[in-house]
């Protein structure tokens, strides 16, 4: 399968089912550049992504560039009104409601993309300049802008790294089809071949190695499997250094399974390395919240309970200077409020915000 929309290509026509910001749009006004992104109310950074997309067109409105949200879902109309809401409380882009699929055929297929949020730029000929992440938009527009960005060599090695990359994510999402069909009807020989499969084909993918220890503990209770697997999951993070992988393996650890039949000593041996990891990434700074709750639990669990909570309360002075979406705020600092309470077994507060402890069974 191959690209059919890249750099160059005419931008296919606007087709909305309903818009749900804005005045509607039918047709690219030739001398204007335009910026359809597609999102999603189902991933997480697309909120964030539509904010940080309307403070842009905000910044070159003056020049004649319009952003506009494709929302992409199977929710009813209210509920995307009510996302975009949450987000946008006072929108000024064009938001429209593709339920029908049809831009998402002619724009995110054609050209192989496969994940939100994901940024075209239309230029003023109407012909697609750039196609990829929205936090790309703040290098690359600025060379749309005075008619450099195409014909560079920057365009052209990009526009060739994005064509493989949504090549090989066919065939990751030909391997996902595969393992979710054995999943679905617990043929779990087959879907450990197709998880084995993965990991040798795609092992900087951290959610095939996130599923296939899912599988192998949480569905299939094979805990000497799942333990191997699991345990060789923290060694590659540990040798990447990566924060992602570090904090991944550490919930596995300890976030979300029956960990009765795994060995005890192991594990908290295991997940006291991985914690110090990540300490020292941060050294005298203090933790993303992210990882700040994930090292928490490991702290809380292992009984050094003080300094779980010492760490979700860092994580709270941090979110106060964050440069954040309010709302991505506010979620986030819930989320730590809820768990200290836990820990601390009473009433929290920060600010205004207060969260009671979570009722005894």
């Amino acid at each position: 399968m191959t690209s059919s929309l890249n750099s160059g290509s005419p931008a296919p026509s606007i087709n909305v089912q309903h818009w749900l910001r804005g005045d509607p749009l039918s047709n690219f006004q030739l001398g204007k550049i335009y910026i359809p992104a597609f999102v999603s109310t189902t991933c997480s950074g697309c909120g964030p992504a539509l904010v940080r997309l309307a403070q842009l067109q905000e910044q070159y409105r003056d020049i004649g560039i319009e952003v506009i949200g494709i929302v992409t879902a199977d929710e009813a109309l209210a509920q995307v009104d009510a996302w975009v809401t949450k987000w946008l409380p006072h929108a000024n882009i064009r938001i429209g409601f593709d339920y029908s699929g049809e831009m998402d055929k002619h724009w995110m297929g054609a050209s192989l993309s496969f994940c939100v949020p994901q940024a075209f730029i239309v230029d003023r000929d109407g012909s697609i300049a750039s196609i990829g992440d929205p936090d790309e938009l703040k290098f690359i527009l600025p060379r749309v802008i005075d008619g450099s960005w195409r014909a560079s060599a920057e365009a052209k090695n990009a526009e060739k790294a994005r064509i493989a990359e949504g090549e090989s994510d066919v065939s990751y999402n030909a391997l996902r089809g595969r393992i979710r069909a054995a999943t679905e009807i617990e043929d779990w020989k087959a879907a450990l071949a197709a998880f084995e499969e993965g990991i040798n084909l795609f092992p900087d993918d951290i959610s095939l190695r996130q599923r296939h220890v899912a599988t192998l503990i949480g569905r299939m209770r094979d805990m000497d499997a799942g333990w191997i697997a699991l345990a060789q999951f923290a060694r590659d993070a540990i040798e990447r250094n990566s924060e992602d992988w570090l904090v991944e393996a550490l919930e596995q650890l300890f976030g979300w399974y029956d960990y009765s039949g795994l060995p005890t000593v192991e594990r908290f041996s295991m997940g006291k390395e991985l914690s110090e990891r990540i300490l020292r990434l941060y050294q005298q700074q203090a933790l993303s919240p992210d990882s700040s709750l994930s090292v928490a639990l490991y702290y809380h669990e292992s009984g050094d309970n003080g300094r779980a909570v010492d760490l979700l309360e860092q994580a709270l002075r941090f979110l106060d200077g964050a440069s954040l979406p309010e709302v991505e705020k506010h979620e986030q600092m819930a989320q730590l409020l809820h768990t200290l309470a836990e820990y601390k077994g009473e009433q929290v507060c920060h600010g205004k915000h207060c969260v009671p402890p979570p009722k005894q069974p």
